[in-house]
């Protein structure tokens, strides 16, 4: 999913503004309090934007999602949620040699490790980001080689429609790829095989510089908002399940086990922990993920509203292939199955505090409160395979779309998945959790945790090893990003304006 433009995030805040015609003209516009990086902005954005880069992410072509060691790999999480700063998750990778460092967005939604090489058509020279962008150059790495046609990972990319060779190429053409993303952006290359760099953190606590030959995407075509600079990154790093994602190749030379984990912070700042191991935390529950799905399916079975579950038939939620519950990482908010939405949010209004005023916006049903968030509105629970729940908090489904003085207006987050009786549980839903990928034995874990703690990773399967990882530095690198608001101090003052004056709503 590609972040949302500045313009877009100003639009929103005249949009809601209008909500809060009661407040005193002499009050100042507070900034939203956002939370998330990784393309994940749920405060002061557009509901209909997030929406739609949502709907396009899952209309794209190639959506999967992911899935005796030697030691964890640990990536640094960078980037901020804020649609003003940054708008995206992101981590660097070594590659090369001699090596060089590369920032590339994290993304569970699909599968390869692709980087801009050079020359490349439409890729951007700058970013926004106040980062240095860097292009691969497989000429001047000289541990590098190109993967042919003939090569037997190519083969197995074909099968996954993640390799292109046409039936007139010899042997020894290189692989090609093209991927399409549901928003009209693209991007094309060939595949080279190369030493990937990277921190594995032992069972002595100690951080080892590691490496090891992995084949991955030389871009040198890009199309629509990837060719973009204001949130521009050097690449894309794919954590899917199929053979040529970095999960699955690290796993095969005996480096990483088959799980992965994830813990998404949910403040300001941004950041989290990003594993190739399994964070073992007390509290952490597990349901089985479904087979044989390409997506992270789980069995969802009721939800639950301040303990009360919802008249919703559990048959909407069985997994076939028109419905069933996934769980994206790179969805940016939550979407109900059809015909499960409106109780949900019919619940949520009719349990919030007497204190808090409902209000309707472009469809949407928004609350303004003065009160704390935890104390006006109602806890949701999702019950899984084997009764296993996940609470969910106010702030997890609802967005904080603007302040001011003691006001605060919240949206509901939980979209209606319009005619499709598939839930997805996005970013929204995953913060401030730790989540297990268990491929190994098929099976997902999670568990609420403040992710700006360090956490407990299994060094490797079946022992009682553990390893103590997470927000620190690595290897103090000097390409770390620095953010500046990207939102001109006229245009803050215009929305401050319009919050004062505008109207036009619904209330009930």
């Amino acid at each position: 999913m590609r972040p949302p433009e500045v313009a877009v995030a100003v639009a929103a805040a005249v949009a809601v503004a209008a909500l809060l015609v009661p407040a005193a003209a002499s009050v100042p516009l507070l900034p939203a309090a956002l939370a998330l990086q990784r393309a994940v902005p749920h405060k002061g954005v557009a509901l209909e934007e997030l929406r739609r880069r949502d709907w396009a992410r899952h209309r794209s072509s190639r959506r999967g999602l992911l899935g005796g060691v030697a030691g964890v790999v640990d990536f640094p999480v960078e980037g901020s949620a804020n649609p003003f700063m940054v708008g995206l998750y992101f981590t660097r990778v070594k590659l090369g040699n001699p090596a060089k460092e590369f920032f590339v967005q994290i993304d569970t939604g699909s599968d390869i490790l692709w980087v801009t090489c050079s020359p490349c058509t439409g890729c951007p020279t700058s970013s926004g980001l106040n980062i240095q962008l860097e292009s691969f150059s497989p000429d001047t790495s000289s541990t590098s080689s190109r993967i042919t046609c003939s090569d037997d990972r190519c083969t197995a990319a074909l099968h996954t429609g993640e390799a292109v060779c046409q039936t007139s190429d010899s042997p020894s053409s290189p692989c090609g790829y093209t991927f399409t993303y549901g928003d009209g952006s693209g991007t094309s290359g060939y595949y080279v095989s190369d030493t990937m760099y990277f921190d594995t953190v032992m069972g002595n606590e100690q951080t080892a510089n590691s490496s090891a030959s992995i084949v991955f995407g030389c871009s040198n075509s890009q199309s629509g908002d990837l060719t973009k600079a204001d949130r521009a990154v050097d690449g894309i790093f794919g954590f899917g399940q199929h053979q040529l994602s970095v999960v699955s190749q690290l796993n095969s030379l005996g480096v990483s086990p088959r799980v992965f984990s994830h813990c998404l912070k949910g403040s300001d700042n941004g950041g989290g922990i990003l594993v190739l191991g399994e964070i073992v935390e007390p509290g952490l529950v597990y349901t089985p993920l479904v087979p044989s799905q390409p997506h992270y399916n789980l069995n969802l079975e009721s939800i639950a509203v301040n303990g009360q579950k919802l008249p919703i038939d559990s048959s909407l939620f069985t997994t076939s292939n028109t419905q069933g519950t996934i769980v994206d990482s790179g969805t940016t908010l939550a979407y109900l199955a059809d015909g499960a939405y409106d109780p949900f949010v019919t619940s949520i209004a009719a349990a919030v505090s007497p204190s808090v005023r409902s209000l309707v916006s472009k469809g949407n049903q928004c609350f303004l409160t003065s009160s704390s968030v935890d104390s006006s509105f109602p806890t949701v629970t999702l019950y899984f395979m084997g009764g296993v729940a996940m609470t969910v908090k106010p702030e997890n489904y609802l967005l904080q779309q603007a302040s001011v003085d003691n006001n605060v207006l919240w949206c509901i987050g939980w979209q209606r998945n319009q005619g499709q009786e598939i839930t997805i549980l996005g970013d929204l839903v995953l913060k401030d959790k730790i989540f297990v990928y268990d491929l190994a034995n098929m099976r997902m874990g999670w568990a609420d945790y403040d992710c700006s703690m360090s956490v407990n990773v299994t060094t490797s399967s079946g022992k009682n090893q553990y390893v103590n990882t997470g927000q620190y530095d690595v290897n103090g690198s000097t390409r770390r990003a620095s953010y500046k608001s990207l939102i001109p101090a006229g245009i803050a003052a215009m929305v401050v304006h319009m919050l004062v004056f505008g109207g036009g709503v619904s209330r009930r």
